[in-house]
C-alpha cells in the first residue's frame, strides 16, 4: 500500500549558469517537474517547487578567464537569461534562487561544519597537477592534453569531448595547462572526503530493497555503482571561485560543486519559506528530484549520503530522472551549439510556447535516448494540435455560436451513442492521474489528448451540422456534449499546456473547472453565454522549419571549421621569391568538361590560358558536374611539364583548395578577368 504525504517538495535540477537552456534540458528535466508540480496544484496539495542557478565550478572560471570577465559577470548574465527564458516557457516555480546568495553560502557552509565537526569527513593529501606559471593548482578542466583513447589533441583532464571517454588528468598524453600553457608539474594537497563506502550498507537497503518502484534507469544505474563498490569522494578544490572551506587551513580551497549544488535546493527552500524545515525534515513530506540521467549518482548516491550524514533532512521518496534527448540525430552538444537553445526558440516562435511543450513531452526521453527532429515538431503542432485538438475546441465553439448565438444549450434526451461517450470522457480521469502518478508523462498527455480525440470522433459521427434543420433539438444536446468536452479539455490539459488551457477558460468564459470535476458533464451550464471562438494553434510553414534547419547547419559547417583549424597541415620547407616567380599561373577560362572513360574522379578540361587553348586532366569529378564548370574562371599554372593521363596529354594544372568537409574547391578570381592574366 502506498504511503501518503502531508506535503510535496520537488526540486529540479540546478541548471549550470555558464550558458542557456536547450531543449535537452527541457525534455529532460524541467517539462516533467513542471507537470507534476502543476498536476499536484491542481489536486489541491501542499506543494512547492524550487530551482536556481549552479553558479559555481571550473566551467565558470574557464568561460570567465576566455571572456575577460569576472566569474560573477558570467553567472548573473545567465542566470538572468535563464530565469527569464523559464518564466516564457510557463515554468511554475515557486522559486527561482541561485548558488551565489548569501543564504546558499551560509547553508552550504554550516552543513559542511556540521559533517566536519561530526567527524564525518576523512582528510587526505594526494598529488595534483600544479600551474608553476598562473602559480595555481588546476583543477581536471584546467588539464588539457591528448585523449589516450581517440588521440584528440583537445582532451581535457575529466572527459574526451570528441570520442565521450571519461578520463582523469594522469592518463592524458602531453598533459598542459588550460590557464598558460605550460607544462603542469605534480605538488601535494590537502582535501577533505566524504567516505562513500561507509555508507554502501545503507543506500544497499534504501535504494535496492526499499525503492524497486524507481525507474529502471535509475534503478539500474545506482545498482551498478553499488556493485561496483563505493569509494571516497572529495568535497573540497584548490579553487578561487567558489563557497570557501569553513576550516582553518584551507585558504585558496572551496567547497566542491557537487557538495555544493544540491545543498542549493535546501537555501531556495530557506529563501522561499520560514516554514522550510516542515518540508526538508518532516518525514510527512514527499521529496522528488526531477534530473537528468548523468546527474543520477550524485543524487542518489552522493546526496543521499550526505543527507543521511548530516542526520537531520529526510531522504528523497523518487528520483525520476530521464535519458538523453538528441538533436537531428545527433547528440546536442552546448560547446558545438548543436543545440536549440531555450531563448532563442521563445524568439523565433512567439505565442508558441506550448507546441515545445507538447512536443517534448509527446516525445520525452522517459526510458531511452530520443531524437528532436525540426520535421517531427512540424508534423505534431499541424496533424495533432491543430488538426485534433485546436480543431475540436474551434468546431465546438463555433457551432455553438452560428447555431445557438454562442449560448450553451440544454442538453435534452441521451441516445445510447451520447451515453457512451460521456462514460468514456469520465473514464480518462483515474489513467491521467495514475500516469501522472507514476512519472510517466508521455502516457498521461496521450490520456489527455484522446479526449480531443473523442470530441472530435463524437462531432464526426453525430454530424449536428446535418441535423440543424431536421432535428434543432438534437443539435442542442450534441452540442452542449462537445461543450462539455471542451471544458474537461481546459482542465485534462493544464499541466501540460497551460497557455492553451487558459485560453480555453477565455473562450468559454468559465472556469476554472478544478480537477476533481474532471471527467463530468455539468461543468456548463445551459443558458451560459461562451466568448468568441480563437484558433488554439496555428500552421507551422515549411519556410520556418527550414530557418532552423540552416541555422543547425550553419553550425556545422562552423564545427567544422574549428575542428579543421586545429588540423592545419604544418607550413612546408621555405622557398626563394626566384623559385616562386618560375611558377606561371594565369586566370584561364574553361570552354569544355567531360568525363574520363573508365573512372570516378577525371574529368578532361578544355581551358583558355590566354596563351592558347589546351587539355588538362582533373581529378575533380566526385566534387564537380561537368555542366557545372563551363564557363568558370579558374586559376592554371601553365608551365607544369605535361603528363599523360588515360591517354590524354594534360598540360598544367588546375589550382584547388580543400576544405573543411574534405571537398575540393575551385581557386577562382573574384570578378571576371581577360584569360591569360598572370597571378602573382
Amino acid at each position: 500500500m502506498s504511503k501518503s504525504f502531508e506535503r510535496y517538495l520537488v526540486t529540479s535540477a540546478l541548471p549550470y549558469a555558464n550558458g542557456p537552456v536547450h531543449i535537452g534540458h527541457l525534455a529532460g528535466v524541467y517539462i516533467p517537474s513542471d507537470i507534476y508540480v502543476r498536476y499536484l496544484r491542481l489536486r489541491g496539495r501542499d506543494v512547492i517547487s524550487v530551482c536556481g542557478s549552479d553558479e559555481h565550478g571550473v566551467p565558470i572560471t574557464i568561460k570567465a578567464r576566455k571572456e575577460g570577465v569576472t566569474p560573477q559577470d558570467v553567472v548573473d548574465r545567465y542566470h538572468e537569461m535563464i530565469k527569464r527564458s523559464f518564466e516564457g516557457l510557463g515554468m511554475s516555480f515557486d522559486i527561482y534562487s541561485r548558488t551565489s546568495s548569501a543564504t546558499h553560502a551560509k547553508t552550504a557552509s554550516d552543513f559542511f561544519r556540521k559533517l566536519y565537526d561530526d567527524g564525518k569527513f576523512i582528510e587526505r593529501t594526494s598529488e595534483q597537477f600544479y600551474d608553476t606559471e598562473a602559480q595555481t593548482f588546476l583543477a581536471d578542466r584546467y588539464i588539457v592534453g591528448t585523449c589516450p583513447r581517440c588521440g584528440n589533441e583537445r582532451a581535457y583532464g575529466d572527459q574526451c569531448e570528441k570520442c565521450g571517454s571519461t578520463l582523469s588528468p594522469d592518463e592524458l598524453l602531453d598533459p598542459r595547462s588550460a590557464v598558460s600553457g605550460s607544462v603542469p608539474e605534480k605538488r601535494s594537497t590537502k582535501h577533505w572526503y566524504l567516505p562513500l563506502d561507509k555508507y554502501e550498507g545503507f543506500l544497499r537497503e534504501w535504494i535496492l530493497d526499499g525503492h524497486k518502484e524507481w525507474k529502471s534507469n535509475v534503478y539500474g544505474q545506482c545498482k551498478s555503482w553499488l556493485d561496483g563498490g563505493l569509494q571516497p569522494r572529495a568535497v573540497s578544490r584548490d579553487l578561487e571561485w567558489g563557497i570557501p572551506v569553513p576550516v582553518k587551513g584551507a585558504e585558496g580551497k572551496v567547497l566542491y560543486v557537487w557538495f555544493d549544488a544540491p545543498i542549493g535546493y535546501i537555501s531556495a527552500t530557506k529563501d522561499l519559506t520560514p516554514d522550510w524545515e516542515k518540508y526538508w525534515k518532516d518525514e510527512g513530506t514527499k521529496m522528488v528530484h526531477f534530473i537528468g540521467k548523468d546527474n543520477i549518482v550524485f543524487h542518489c548516491i552522493v546526496f543521499p549520503s550526505m543527507l543521511r550524514a548530516h542526520g537531520e533532512y529526510i531522504l528523497p521518496e523518487n528520483v525520476p530522472a530521464n535519458e538523453f534527448l538528441n538533436l537531428e540525430g545527433e547528440k546536442i552538444s552546448t560547446s558545438r551549439n548543436w543545440a536549440v537553445w531555450l531563448h532563442e526558440y521563445l524568439e523565433d516562435f512567439p505565442g508558441k510556447e506550448d507546441v515545445l511543450r507538447y512536443v517534448l513531452c509527446a516525445n520525452a526521453p522517459e526510458t531511452k535516448d530520443n531524437d528532436f527532429t525540426w520535421k517531427d515538431f512540424q508534423a505534431r503542432n499541424n496533424n495533432e494540435l491543430v488538426a485534433v485538438l485546436g480543431n475540436f475546441v474551434n468546431r465546438a465553439l463555433v457551432l455553438t455560436h452560428k447555431y445557438f448565438d454562442g449560448v450553451v444549450p440544454a442538453c435534452g434526451e441521451l441516445t445510447e451513442y451520447d451515453l457512451q461517450t460521456l462514460r468514456e470522457l469520465a473514464a480518462v480521469k483515474e489513467p491521467l492521474e495514475n500516469e501522472i502518478e507514476n512519472y510517466r508523462f508521455r502516457e498521461a498527455l496521450r490520456e489527455a489528448m484522446n479526449i480531443a480525440r473523442l470530441g472530435n470522433k463524437y462531432l464526426a459521427d453525430t454530424e449536428p451540422w446535418k441535423l440543424i434543420k431536421s432535428d434543432p433539438e438534437r443539435v442542442k444536446t450534441i452540442l452542449n456534449i462537445a461543450l462539455q468536452i471542451t471544458a474537461n479539455l481546459s482542465v485534462a490539459i493544464e499541466p501540460f499546456m497551460p497557455f492553451s488551457a487558459r485560453k480555453i477558460v477565455g473562450m468559454l468564459q468559465a472556469g476554472p473547472f478544478g480537477w476533481e470535476r474532471l471527467g463530468a458533464s455539468d461543468l456548463l451550464a445551459a443558458g451560459h453565454r461562451i466568448g468568441e471562438a480563437a484558433l488554439l494553434f496555428e500552421k507551422i510553414e515549411d519556410d520556418a522549419i527550414q530557418r532552423q534547419l540552416d541555422k543547425l547547419a550553419a553550425a556545422k559547417e562552423a564545427n567544422a571549421m574549428n575542428e579543421a583549424a586545429q588540423h592545419v597541415a604544418e607550413q612546408k620547407e621555405s622557398v626563394s621569391f626566384d623559385d616562386f616567380q618560375k611558377m606561371d599561373i594565369r586566370v584561364s577560362t574553361i570552354l569544355a568538361a567531360e568525363k574520363v572513360a573508365k573512372t570516378k574522379k577525371l574529368l578532361k578540361l578544355t581551358v583558355d590560358t590566354g596563351i592558347d587553348k589546351r587539355e588538362i586532366v582533373s581529378g575533380i569529378a566526385e566534387h564537380y558536374k561537368p555542366e557545372e564548370l563551363v564557363g568558370r574562371q579558374v586559376l592554371v599554372l601553365v608551365n607544369l611539364e605535361p603528363r599523360e593521363l588515360k591517354g590524354i596529354l594534360s598540360r598544367g594544372m588546375i589550382l584547388m583548395a580543400e576544405d573543411v568537409t574534405g571537398r575540393l574547391r575551385l581557386l577562382q578570381p573574384d570578378e571576371k578577368t581577360v584569360a591569360g592574366a598572370v597571378v602573382g
